[in-house]
Order: C-alpha cells, then structure tokens, then sequence
C-alpha cells in the first residue's frame, strides 16, 4: 500500500508544479473530460483526494446513485472562485491518504489520466512513471464499465504496450505505449491516434 501512496503522491506534487505558474484564463482551457475546465477537472482531484469511504457511500446516496452528479456536486464544493485558490487546495491534501471502496491502485488511474486530461489540451506533457502506468492500465481492463473500466471493451481484442511487457487479452491486436492504451480504455479518444492494430475500432467510443 505505501509504494502506491507514494506513486499517488509524487503524481499530486507533480501536478501542481506544473499548474503553479497557469495564467488565470488557461484554467477555463477545456480539459479532456467533456464539459470540464481544467480548473474543473483539479476542483474533483481535491474532492477525490477528500473522499473517505464513508463519504463516498453516503454522498453517492445523497445523489441518488447517479455518479455524474456525485462528481459535479464534488466539483461544485471544492472549486474556489480563484484557480490559485483551488491549487492551494490540492495541495493542502496532496498528502492524504484517504480512498472511497475502491481498488487502491485507482487512485493512480485517478491522478494518471485527470493529468493528462488538464496537461494534454495545456501542450504540457509528463513522463509518468512505468510503474504506475501499467498498474493503471491492468486495473481498468479488469474493472467494469459501470464501476468506469472497460472491461466489456476490451473483452474482443488484446492490448500490447510497446513500451512495457504487458499484454493483455485475446483478440485482434492493438499496439501502443501503456499510456495511450491507458487513455483509450478511459475513454479519451486522444488516446487512439497513437494505437494502431487490427482492433482498434473495439476501442473507438461510439459517437
């Protein structure tokens, strides 16, 4: 539990440096999550950073088990009217280790592709450690669609990183660094142009 934590933590510390000199109007800059800002999307990595398990049970009853509003209504709490207000934010709790009833490692998945969802459209690019980006990777083809995996996805085709010994699957082929094969299965269809193979269009989200 304590390497993931600290994988976690770096990737939070990372984050901020990186956001720490935004100019104010790059934090409205659409982020890869639809109809998010970047200033959105670190609003609910310090709500994720907050969340307990109790917490999460009982904020997802309060939304009616509707999880897009229990992310919107996270977002709504956490986000302060100044962005530097909000990276103060993440950084009082880029220490913690609090976790709703979860996979461990999906506090990676969380930090890993909201990073890339704020740095990619901001032209910053991050080199993740290998680790944590295979562990990611194996977490989300296991996890169910409904739980925000891709598990059904992934079911028809194998996923060969090319930079990592890691192959998963059986299937028609799809090639590509962890990382663009993380993005892919995330959803993130920035992820895709960097795949190539035979099954890719398993991979394609419909429009």
């Amino acid at each position: 539990m304590e390497d993931v934590w600290s994988l976690v933590h770096a990737e939070r510390a990372a984050l901020i440096g990186d956001l720490e000199n935004l100019d104010d109007h790059r934090w409205e800059t659409p982020s890869l999550c639809r109809g998010w800002t970047v200033h959105d999307v670190v609003a609910h990595l310090v709500d994720t950073a907050r969340t307990t398990r109790v917490g999460f049970l009982v904020g997802l009853a309060r939304a009616g088990f509707d999880f897009h509003r229990l992310n919107a209504r996270g977002v709504e709490r956490e986000r302060r009217a100044s962005p530097r207000d909000t990276l103060e934010r993440l950084r009082q709790v880029s220490s913690r280790t609090s976790t709703p009833p979860a996979p461990l490692d999906s506090r990676l998945v969380e930090e890993i592709v909201h990073g890339e969802d704020v740095r990619r459209p901001l032209g910053i690019t991050r080199c993740y450690p290998q680790e944590a980006v295979v562990r990611s990777l194996r977490l989300q083809v296991r996890t169910p669609a409904s739980f925000g995996g891709a598990r059904e996805l992934v079911a028809r085709v194998r996923l060969t990183a090319t930079d990592a010994d890691v192959s998963i699957g059986d299937g028609p082929d799809v090639r590509g660094t962890a990382l663009a094969l993380l993005l892919a299965v995330s959803g993130r269809r920035v992820g895709l142009d960097d795949l190539d193979g035979p099954g890719i269009d398993a991979l394609t989200p419909a429009t």
